[in-house]
């Protein structure tokens, strides 16, 4: 078997072609595909027969499992691998103005999985299920790239500098009752890093995500007006991936280099992506990240 590539776009990201995901293991394959990963900060892989077991086995070699739901979830119930989906338990579809279609569209602004968690994520693992006749594309934007070609006026405003983030930020954007579930409401503010550097190969990131609120030394306003300026730069289309999904794609990226976002799709249809994220550890370069409450 032969691993070959080719860029997703000009920047970052490959196509990887010649591997069956169900045949990786910590010692088959998987230290390829932590290169490729850490040197290229998005891997596409088309047309993968992807078993449940095999998702949770690859997000599990990257690093721990993140479970938003651990504390509602009692002893006995096994975890189940999160859906990014408009289907109901009775197998229609929600309506566009209900709250859990409301949730999908929050997602359509750019983030990265997690920021608002006490430990955020390394990786989501994302994979094709059920796909609409049009729209439904997952859209990626290298951070890495583009503050590696930003101005450095731009980057003087926020180098060395903290971002608070909050789950009910980004929620609050789409709708003010949505933002005040309680599941959005768990966790304190994190304090992160403004940029963050792979400890693999030295290279810097911007860290945002739409649920980011605040940015250390200026106020509210101006903190607002400065990560949508920082947002909008790192999503020009010179930095952008957007993928248009197939049954069995499986596209995975490094969530500390890289924002996500979905795109909207006739809600009528049914859509269902299955979505793993792994939490970072201290080899991932967590530590540096880190600022007080």
């Amino acid at each position: 078997m032969t691993i070959s590539t080719k860029p997703l776009s000009a920047h970052f990201g490959v196509d990887v072609t010649g591997i069956d995901l169900n045949t990786v293991t910590a010692e088959h394959l998987f230290p390829q595909l932590r290169a490729l990963f850490e040197e290229h900060s998005a891997l596409l892989f088309r047309g993968q027969d992807m078993t449940d077991e095999t998702h949770l086995r690859i997000a599990g070699l990257f690093g721990p499992i993140e479970d938003r739901q651990a504390d509602e979830r009692k002893p006995d119930e096994a975890f189940e691998i999160p859906k990014v989906s408009n289907v109901m338990t009775d197998g229609s579809v929600s309506g566009e103005m209900d709250l859990k279609t409301l949730n999908l569209k929050s997602n359509f602004l750019w983030h990265s999985d997690s920021t608002f968690l006490p430990v955020p994520a390394l990786v989501n693992i994302l994979v094709g299920r059920v796909v609409t006749t049009t729209g439904g594309a997952t859209e990626l934007a290298s951070t890495r790239a583009a503050w590696a070609l930003m101005p450095e006026e731009m980057k003087a405003r926020i180098r060395g500098r903290g971002i608070w983030h909050r789950y009910s930020h980004s929620r609050r954007k789409i709708s003010p009752e949505l933002a005040e579930l309680p599941m959005f409401n768990k966790w304190p503010d994190t304090h992160w890093n403004a940029i963050w550097e792979n400890p693999v190969n030295g290279r810097e990131a911007l860290y945002l995500a739409s649920h980011a609120f605040k940015v250390d030394g200026y106020d509210e306003t101006e903190s607002e007006a400065l990560l949508a300026e920082l947002t909008a730069f790192c999503t020009q289309p010179a930095f952008v991936y957007s993928h248009k999904w197939n049954v069995g794609d499986v596209l995975i990226w490094d969530q500390r280099a890289v924002m996500h976002r979905g795109t909207p799709w006739p809600y009528d249809q049914p859509r269902t992506l299955s979505s793993i994220c792994s939490s970072v550890t201290e080899a991932d370069g967590i530590e540096r990240m880190r600022l007080p409450a």
